[in-house]
């Protein structure tokens, strides 16, 4: 660099604006060839900032979601997903349901694709809007908060899962909780009530909930908080995973 460029750059760097303190001397060399004005230049330089901080959001936010590799948009087979599940694929990746704190509840027996397809659309959403995405397994988070409340710091593991806009809580009808367990997952439930959106898996249907919650009228209280504010999808048709085992044993 320069040496009449260093200040230019020191002085960016002060200003947290790494990336502009970087490529300015490019900049302004190719300003002076291509007889850029300063407007030309100062649009250059702050487009460039911006363009490599929304990247540096973006690998942050993807970082801390928890998604599992592999289950992206870019591997979803739309065309075994349900009709009705397809048409309302492109209004849940535009996220206008985050806005109203909606929860989406995709139900459907083992290997129907729900998880892909929940994982999938919470990537995109930080893709496309750089929403604050976690995904979790349910006994996973129901463990964390077990632990989060014995050591009495419940509240806090709460609002730190506050600060994500998505919770994607996985294979919600795959535990049986007990009723210590049961009442952490139904306070972090309450605790989302109206306030922010949850993608919820389920193998079980509604009417078999009392196996998660045990109390009928806690069930009851869990549903009603779900379902408030909610799109449900079906996720019906032959399994993906035997279909595919299949077709491996057939070659």
């Amino acid at each position: 660099m320069p040496a009449k460029d260093e200040p230019l750059a020191i002085l960016l760097r002060a200003f947290n604006l790494s990336t502009m303190a970087r490529i300015v001397p490019e900049a302004l060399a190719q300003a002076q060839t291509q007889n850029w004005s300063h407007r030309e230049l100062l649009l250059h330089l702050c487009e460039s900032e911006a363009q490599e901080r929304g990247a540096r959001l973006t690998e942050r936010l993807l970082k801390a979601s928890g998604l599992p590799e592999g289950k992206t948009l870019a591997t979803l087979n739309e065309a075994t997903l349900p009709e009705r599940v397809r048409r309302q694929l492109p209004a849940l990746l535009a996220g206008d349901f985050i806005e109203r704190n909606e929860n989406i509840l995709a139900f459907g027996l083992p290997g129907r694709g729900k998880t892909h397809f929940l994982a999938a659309l919470g990537r995109e959403l930080i893709l496309r809007h750089n929403r604050r995405v976690l995904f979790v397994p349910t006994f996973k988070l129901v463990g964390r908060l077990l632990q989060a409340k014995a050591g009495n710091k419940l509240e806090e593991a709460l609002k730190n899962l506050d600060r994500f806009e998505i919770v994607i809580l996985d294979d919600i009808g795959y535990v049986q909780q007990s009723r210590e367990e049961m009442e952490v997952l139904f306070t972090f439930l309450a605790e989302r009530y109206e306030r922010r959106s949850l993608l919820v898996s389920s193998n079980l249907v509604f009417s078999k909930w009392d196996q998660i919650f045990k109390d009928p009228m806690t069930t009851m209280a869990a549903i009603d908080r779900l379902v408030h504010h909610a799109i449900i999808l079906e996720f019906s048709g032959d399994s993906h995973r035997a279909k595919t085992a299949k077709e491996k044993l057939a070659k």
